[in-house]
This record gives C-alpha cells, sequence and structure tokens, in this order.
C-alpha cells in the first residue's frame, strides 16, 4: 500500500482499519491469516450455559402443566416450583448444568437470603421470556445476584454497598445510555470539557467529538515508561472544575493494566478534597481478569458510574450483557437536584407522563426512561432470558469456592502473552496488575532497544504510523489493531490475547520480529547507499 493511501486510511477508527487488513491479509491464499485484532474470546463457559437450557427444559416442562390448548403453554407458572425442581434435579442427575442449579438454589438461599421458590419463579419465567422485564431497570433478584458478583469481584473494599443496576445490551450500549441522559439531566452539556484516561478504547475517543456531544477532550496520559502508571501530574488535571467528567477503561484497554494503590487513593483525595462535583464513568469490563481488583466505585461510590460486561470473561459477547451500577446516593443526582428552575420545568415536561414528581427522578430510572425516549418506558429494559443468563453467570462466579473457572480463565490469557513475547523476543512486563488480555508492543521503542536510536527515529520519520500494521497483514498474513489509534505510541500494536490458540502468538510474535527485520535491512541498505 502506498504512503498516500496509508494516510486515507489513517483517518479511520483502527476497527475499520482492520477490515482492510484482512483483505490484505488474505490476498495470499496459500497462508493461514492470524487475525489477533479484536478482543473475542474464543472460548465460552460451558456450565452456566448447561445451567440455562436445563433451566428452560424445567420451565417449559412447567408451563405445560396447565397449557390453555394444545401447542400452548401458560404464560404463568404454576405454584409449587421448588420440590418439582427437586424431582427434575434427581431425574438429571450428572447432566450438565444441573449440579450448579442446585448450587445456586442453595447459594442464593443461604447467602442472599433469596428462597428456591422465589428464585426459580423468577429465573424459569425468565428464560421463558414471556413477560415484560418488570420493573424494567432490572428483575429484582437478577440485581441482587449481579451486585453481589460485583461486590465479590469488583467493589471488596467499598464499606457500602448500596449500588442500583440496570442491566442494558453490553458495555458499549451502557455508555450510549449514559451519555445521551447526562446530556438531557443537564450533567454535560455541548462545549463542555470531559477528561479521558488514554490510551483508551477507541471509541471513547470517537464518542466526545460526535454532533450530538461536541465535547472538548482532555487527555488524562499513562506513562508508558512507568508501566501505564496515570502520573500525579495528568490526575491533577482534574482538578480543573471546567472538566466535567473523567472516562476511563479499568483494566484498561489497550494497556491491558488496572489501576494501583497509588492511583485510586490519588483520585480518592482529588474527589472528596477539590472535585466533589466530578462524574467518574469506569468501565471495569476487564475487572476479572485482575488478580486483587479495586474499581473506583469502591474508593469513590458517590462519583463513579460503573460499567461492566460479561461478554469477555464468560466468552459471551453475543448474549450482550451488561450492567451500569450507581450508588443510590451519588453526586448525579445531588447535581440534579441543585439545577436551576428552567432546567427543572423541562424535566417536568420531559418526565411527566411516568414520574408524578419528575424532578425527583433520580438519575438511573432516567436511564431507563431516557434509552426508550420516554414514552416506551413501560418497554424498556434488558429482555428477561438475557437477565437469567446473566444471573447464571454471576451465579457461576459466587459459587465457586475455589475460583477454579477464574484461576483458568486468567492462565489462558497469560500462557498465550508470554509465548507471544518470548516469540518476539521481547522481555515480559513484571506487573502484578496486568490483565494480559491485551498486548501494546511499541514498534519504535522495540527498534530503539533491538538496533538503536538512529534506526528508531528513521523508522517514525519515513513511514506512515499505520504502515507496520499494513505490511504485517501484507507480508506475513498477520491482523493487529494500529496502537495510536487508541491514542497509544504512534507505530504501536495491540494484539489480542483472547481470540486465538497459544500456538498462533508463535508466529505472532515472530513475524512481528522478522518484520521489524526487514525494515532495519533496508535501513542499512539506505545508510550504504548514502555512503
Amino acid at each position: 500500500m502506498d504512503r498516500d493511501r496509508e494516510r486515507d486510511y489513517e483517518k479511520l477508527s483502527p476497527f475499520e482499519l482492520k477490515n482492510k487488513l484482512i483483505e490484505l491479509a488474505t490476498d495470499r491464499s496459500e497462508r493461514m491469516m492470524l487475525n489477533a485484532a479484536r478482543g473475542n474470546p474464543n472460548w465460552i463457559a460451558l456450565e452456566p450455559r448447561h445451567a440455562f437450557l436445563q433451566l428452560g427444559l424445567f420451565a417449559l416442562g412447567e408451563s405445560e402443566r396447565t397449557a390453555p390448548a394444545p401447542g400452548f403453554g401458560a404464560a404463568r407458572l404454576p405454584a409449587g416450583l421448588a420440590p418439582r425442581f427437586e424431582e427434575f434435579a434427581r431425574r438429571h442427575a450428572g447432566v450438565g448444568g444441573v449440579g450448579l442449579l442446585n448450587r445456586c438454589l442453595a447459594f442464593a438461599e443461604r447467602r442472599l437470603c433469596i428462597g428456591r421458590e422465589d428464585l426459580l419463579q423468577e429465573l424459569a419465567g425468565a428464560v421463558l421470556g414471556d413477560h415484560y422485564p418488570t420493573p424494567p431497570r432490572m428483575l429484582p433478584l437478577c440485581e441482587r445476584i449481579m451486585k453481589a458478583f460485583l461486590v465479590q469481584e469488583l467493589l471488596g473494599t467499598a464499606e457500602d454497598d448500596r449500588f442500583d443496576l440496570f442491566a442494558v445490551e453490553g458495555a458499549s450500549a451502557g455508555v450510549a445510555y449514559l451519555f445521551d441522559s447526562l446530556f438531557e439531566a443537564g450533567l454535560l452539556a455541548k462545549g463542555d470539557r470531559i477528561a479521558l484516561g488514554t490510551p483508551i478504547f477507541t471509541p471513547y475517543l470517537e464518542l466526545p467529538a460526535l454532533n450530538d456531544y461536541e465535547l472538548v477532550e482532555v487527555e488524562i496520559k499513562q506513562d508508558e515508561a512507568r508501566g501505564w502508571h496515570y502520573p500525579a501530574t495528568e490526575l491533577a488535571k482534574l482538578l480543573d472544575p471546567r472538566i466535567k467528567a473523567f472516562l476511563l477503561v479499568n483494566p484498561s484497554n489497550p494497556t491491558a493494566v488496572s489501576l494501583d494503590r497509588q492511583t485510586l487513593d490519588a483520585m480518592a483525595a482529588i474527589v472528596n478534597e477539590s472535585r466533589r462535583d466530578l462524574v467518574v464513568i469506569s468501565d471495569d469490563v476487564y475487572a476479572t481478569f485482575s488478580p486483587d481488583f479495586v474499581s473506583l466505585a469502591a474508593v469513590i461510590p458517590r462519583n463513579t458510574v460503573l460499567i461492566y460486561s460479561c461478554s469477555k470473561f464468560w466468552g459471551a459477547t453475543g448474549w450482550r450483557l451488561g450492567v451500569i451500577a450507581l450508588h443510590q446516593d451519588n453526586v448525579l443526582d445531588e447535581r440534579i437536584c441543585a439545577l436551576p428552575a428552567q432546567s427543572q420545568e423541562g424535566f417536568r415536561k420531559r418526565y411527566h407522563s411516568i414520574a408524578v414528581d419528575p424532578c425527583r427522578l433520580k438519575f438511573i430510572d432516567r436511564l431507563v426512561a431516557d434509552s426508550r425516549r420516554i414514552g416506551f418506558n413501560h418497554t424498556a429494559g434488558l429482555s428477561t432470558p438475557q437477565q437469567a443468563q446473566m444471573a447464571l453467570f454471576a451465579l457461576q462466579g459466587l459459587t465457586d469456592a475455589a475460583r477454579s473457572f477464574t484461576h483458568a480463565a486468567r492462565a489462558i490469557v497469560r500462557r498465550r502473552f508470554e509465548t507471544l513475547y518470548a516469540s518476539a523476543g521481547v522481555p515480559l512486563p513484571a506487573d502484578a496488575r496486568c490483565t494480559f488480555y491485551y498486548a501494546t508492543i511499541d514498534i519504535p521503542d522495540l527498534a530503539r532497544s533491538r538496533y538503536g536510536e538512529a534506526f528508531a527515529a528513521w523508522l517514525r520519520t519515513s513511514f506512515e504510523p499505520i504502515d507496520f500494521v499494513v505490511r504485517l497483514a501484507e507480508e506475513k498474513g498477520i491482523v493487529l489493531l494500529d496502537g495510536g489509534g487508541f491514542d497509544a505510541p504512534q507505530m504501536s500494536v495491540r494484539v489480542s490475547l483472547a481470540n486465538l490458540s497459544e500456538e498462533s502468538y508463535v508466529g505472532i510474535g515472530r513475524g512481528i520480529s522478522e518484520l521489524l527485520a526487514d525494515y532495519h535491512a533496508a535501513w542499512e541498505k539506505t545508510r550504504r547507499s548514502a555512503k
């Protein structure tokens, strides 16, 4: 690809550029393409899926008990599900998923004070999907289960677990709903400043600039040389009262590290001492891959909107399962109540059909209503089968006392990470906060360490930033994402460790190293010609 064409493609999101790279990588039919661009895991969690299907079979059998006509089942399940499920479980002992269902019922009864009959009525009815989600924000017991999981995995240090959850179609839908409602509530307006923790997931760079929002972006930059920590000088930018919100991914994407204790404490000091009005939006999708993870929602709960998705950990991107979590005592509701009379009148006009006192409508309930343009509030909410599967995913995590699934999932990506780095000849980063879900390799930095600063400078100035990923695709059949599209260093690459076999990362690592050697050979030839 010539340089002018590369400049055209540099304007695209790396996720759109990926499609062109795939085309280049498949141009030679005799070779196998290695596509480590998108972070879609190549595993699925089997047991909670088996449990979902067995629960569905049980629910169908119960629906048939009071069938109104041949070929029809009853919309409402009859009472007495608990003893009949015990019989169902005995008859299907040893069938995949039944053991998990038994453990779930016992755990919910013992630890969450949820009766077996109540849980079966909600989950079995949810699997059948014959009712609108009620309440639309989230089914009550599914919410309690998911909150217990978040407390265990993300909020363990929180002294107060009074969080409300809104079940949404994955984290991306959660962020889209959130931005819309922040604007509707007057907490953000066009021209306001929003801080972004960079490098960051590309859509989060693109979203604030859309004509819907037209926000001014302020980067809070991680320091590559210090293991992708946020330096105190960068966090200090948040002291600027013109910054209305701070959006970050924790653990980060693409740099794959979680916030350290020093950063958590610094954020708490900034918010509690100077910026009590700051709205913090924390995408914690990769939290379960990080040992001893602590969310910002645990240290500054009043200010943090937490977003979590089941997509990555359980291999469930197609299910579209996520939640927005917001503390019941939060700065968003406080700021809404303090808005001027003109704003309050606007709220009355917007929400009068769903609330007796629209001005006191909580922000999380505004999220639900705004997601369906108010008039469809009664049909809002994530589908009930999706909520049932989400609850079963969470219950698997809650009942896995040995944390065997968690350790196995972490080990899968760590082995691939180690294989990639060994094959590329790159030293492993020593950081306990690393999730190993992605790897960000700074190609000019690798060039400097391997061949010297003069070569690295030539590489940076002689080629377009995407030239390395383009040539990887063209010449090696390897598809990676351009790190610059995440605001990572120019000519860096993001490698997903989730979606290929361990052996594939041998080829990717070698391909990166071989291509860098090819550039170096070209540089040496240029130097000799110059002499």
